[in-house]
């Protein structure tokens, strides 16, 4: 990550319908203009988990014209941290990229109830890699 460009993040999970909508939903709202966000899935759902959308729009953010997007070679290259969350080996490596995995719990089937822990620990989680890739300038 050079000094005029800015860090690219790509959330990773399965069906880019839960945790990695919820974590690139939650950089965007959070870094604002600071990071380039992106998300993709490795067998992308048709709609995201209407749960999710739910619990997203408790803490204001609304996800509801998101659509699942399918895993790209190009996606990742051209991502500085790549952020898996449970698609295991089929996110392609790259030399000269950071790969994280935040093994989360899968929302998928469940209701908001079980949801809400799964949003918060996603919150907590981006919130320290802000911290990490884009802190806020200090005046």
């Amino acid at each position: 990550m050079s000094e005029t460009t800015l860090p690219t993040v790509l959330f990773v999970c399965v069906h880019n319908a839960g945790r990695s909508q919820m974590a690139a939903a939650f950089l965007t709202h959070l870094a604002g203009d600071r990071v380039q966000v992106r998300s993709a899935g490795s067998a992308p759902a048709a709609t995201v988990n209407p749960a999710v959308v739910a619990a997203l729009a408790e803490v204001g953010i609304d996800i509801s014209a998101e659509v699942p997007k399918v895993l790209t070679v190009e996606a990742v290259q051209g991502s500085d941290v790549v952020i898996t969350m449970g698609c295991g080996d089929t996110c392609p490596v790259f030399p000269g990229k950071r790969y994280l995995d935040w093994r989360l719990t899968d929302p998928a089937g469940q209701g908001i109830d079980a949801v809400r822990p799964i949003r918060d620990e996603i919150e907590h989680r981006v919130r320290g890699l802000i911290e990490e890739i884009a802190p806020a300038v200090r005046r």
